[in-house]
């Protein structure tokens, strides 16, 4: 049995971080045995470049959609239709229609999307606008320092 935190204090006193909100508002929400279909992996492949990989066995690439929306990526699997004709005596590939959603930060970027032997290769990066990297400010000193003084003068 999970807890449910109440976040609304924090809220109160923030002034910016709605997405933060709507975040663990979801992440309390999600059902753990909705999400373990298809299996998937994210892997960290250099300083700035991410990869998820997913398992998507029984599907062809035309079969499937991965699309960027306002900072959601979503990867959705449509399932394939039955062969009337076949009588499975076991059926251990799932093949069913599935939808997975992954929350991206603002710098980040969908670079590519490959598909090889049953896997499905989604390939970020991390992109920093040169407005948001850290910056040297210099230091004045002396005469560079002395812009408009404001001169106190005695009243008569």
């Amino acid at each position: 049995m999970r807890s449910a935190f109440d976040f609304s204090p924090l809220m109160r006193s923030t002034i910016g971080f709605d997405r933060v909100s709507r975040l663990l508002d979801a992440a309390a929400r999600v059902d753990e045995a909705a999400t373990s279909y298809p299996p998937y992996n994210i892997e960290k492949a250099g300083e700035d470049k991410y990869r998820i990989t997913m398992a998507v066995a029984g599907f062809a690439p035309d079969q499937l959609d991965v699309t960027v929306n306002e900072n959601v990526l979503v990867i959705a699997g449509k399932g394939r239709e039955d062969k009337a004709e076949v009588q499975y005596l076991h059926r251990g590939i799932a093949a069913r229609a599935f939808e997975r959603r992954f929350e991206l930060a603002d710098t980040i970027k969908v670079v590519n999307a490959s598909f090889e032997n049953g896997l499905l290769h989604v390939d970020l990066v991390r992109e920093v606008p040169e407005a948001k990297k850290p910056r040297q400010i210099a230091i004045e000193t002396g005469a560079a320092v002395a812009g408009p003084r404001i001169e106190h003068q005695a009243a008569a």
